[in-house]
């Protein structure tokens, strides 16, 4: 990834040394390739080695930096992306912290950014910032509704003590108790910690019927093998930011019959055929695993799949106002973001509107359950 990183980098200052530049589209890409998101960021980065080299026939140059799970470090990527690389648009992070950052040096910069992680930003502040995956609110929608279909009562949580962690936190806790859910015990841990024995054990003696584990990759197996450990016997749930297989790979029979809901891009061949996204997400499989693998199609590398639709349809709007590499075509981009319609992802049919920049309906998030060591689509 580092050797990819610095060809493109090398490409991406030839060609402003040339001046060709200017007609180029630059996409500044800021991703955990080290850290505790790393196995989010790594699949979402080969990705983008797999995008093509031009859109509406202009040239793309891409930028790809390791923001090391670390906010500081995205936010000085980012603020190099805008200063020097004047990049149109920065893709990531798949950190929700990191993005948050992002966020701001995006919007005091008027570049497009569109994150790789369910960011919430404050109100009016999401101009120029947005979101590839699902919402909290529109998967929450989906646990809740499996939750009421398997008669749960009572659900606790157990979940970073990050942005990620409290968006979810803040989503979830009203829509349960809508949905009549007694709602806690409240457990948080941070994304570097090895431990979550205490947290589990005041969850496990609480015995609410499920609980909602709220982390990613794999280290969203630690906090279920220590429920597992302390002889939790209730169902376990988990968020789209553990729909990898670093979960299985970690947990092992400890995350077994554990649910995890997802977009659909992962589940691709098990999706029914009247599914909208069946036909993307079965071309993001096949690309990405034809690349790197049978089985190692990811929900993040799907993300950045789901980028170059996006960008498909929006270059051409803002390319009738404008050239790449300008503040004009930066905010002409920006707009057509908002003017494209319903677009068919692998993780759904998004719609981003001047109100709305998240663009998911409550059906998009789909149920999986872990049954022998592979994600099964709950029926």
């Amino acid at each position: 990834m580092t050797r990819f990183t610095l060809k493109t980098l090398v490409a991406a200052s030839a060609l402003a040394a040339s001046g060709a530049a200017l007609a180029d589209i630059t996409i500044g890409v800021i991703a955990p390739m080290t850290g505790a998101a790393s196995g989010l960021g790594i699949p979402a980065g080969n990705q983008a080695k797999l995008w093509p080299k031009t859109i509406a026939g202009e040239k793309l140059n891409v930028i790809v930096m390791d923001d090391a799970t670390d906010p500081n470090q995205g936010v000085t990527h980012a603020k190099r992306f805008v200063t020097n690389d004047k990049v149109d648009v920065i893709m990531g992070s798949v950190a929700t912290p990191v993005a948050a950052a992002v966020a701001q040096v995006a919007e005091e910069a008027a570049t497009p950014q569109i994150a790789w992680s369910p960011v919430a930003v404050p109100a009016g502040k999401d101009k120029w910032l947005f979101r590839l995956p699902q919402s909290n609110a529109v998967m929450g929608h989906a646990i809740i509704e499996h939750m009421k279909k398997q008669g749960i009562k009572s659900v606790g949580f157990l979940g970073y003590s990050d942005a990620y962690g409290e968006t979810w936190l803040n989503d979830f806790k009203p829509q349960a108790e809508k949905a009549g859910i007694k709602f806690g015990p409240v457990e948080r841990f941070a994304r570097a910690d090895t431990s979550v024995t205490g947290q589990a054990l005041k969850l496990v003696q609480a015995n609410p019927e499920a609980i909602l584990v709220v982390a990613s990759g794999s280290g969203a197996a630690m906090p279920q093998m220590a429920l597992a450990e302390r002889g939790y016997k209730g169902k376990i749930y988990q968020t789209h930011a553990a729909a990898t297989r670093d979960l299985m790979r970690v947990g092992g029979k400890a995350v077994e019959g554990g649910f995890v809901v997802s977009g659909p891009a992962v589940l691709a061949e098990q999706l029914p055929d009247s599914h909208p996204s069946k036909a993307e997400a079965i071309k993001f499989v096949q690309q990405y695993e034809k690349a790197y693998g049978p089985g190692s199609r990811n929900q993040f590398a799907g993300h950045a799949y789901d980028s170059i639709i996006v960008m498909e349809k929006a270059v051409p709007i803002a390319l009738k106002k404008a050239k790449p590499g300008t503040p004009e075509f930066r905010a002409a981009l920006r707009d057509a973001f908002e003017q494209i319609g319903k677009t068919t992802l692998a993780h759904g049919v998004l719609n981003w509107t001047p109100t709305d920049h998240w663009g998911y309906t409550d059906d998009t998030g789909v149920m999986m359950k872990v049954t022998g060591g592979e994600f099964k689509v709950e029926k």
